[in-house]
């Protein structure tokens, strides 16, 4: 079970906008570096984009220049603003946080459905 809440999902038609959150609030963020991953039906999960501790960003080929990842470390959150949605981005989207000792907490996950 995710140790921390993911909030923004829900159902968006093709080429809306969602913005998912990562409310890390119980762990000092600044020491963690952050992926978003995904796992639609019958496929294997994803990582979709990622933030190090340095503030240094990847993202998958399939998503690039439609989502941003970004972060506040005073605020403890990591955010992945996902723009132009296709029916494919449907998934369960998850946050991942890993400390320099590989230590990984996952969050909760959150539903996203693209409409057609």
């Amino acid at each position: 079970q995710g140790q921390f809440a993911e909030p923004g999902g829900g159902l968006v038609q093709a080429g809306g906008s969602l913005r998912l959150s990562c409310d890390t609030s119980r762990k000092t963020l600044r020491n963690y570096d952050v992926g978003w991953y995904r796992q639609a039906p019958g496929k294997e999960r994803e990582l979709v984009a990622s933030v190090n501790m340095a503030g240094s960003t990847n993202y998958s080929t399939s998503v690039t220049g439609r989502f941003t990842i970004f972060r506040d470390n005073d605020k403890n959150t990591v955010w992945l603003q996902m723009n132009n949605l296709k029916p494919e981005d449907t998934a369960v989207y998850h946050c991942k946080m890993t400390n320099k000792y590989k230590i990984e907490y996952w969050g909760q996950g959150t539903q996203v459905t693209v409409s057609s």
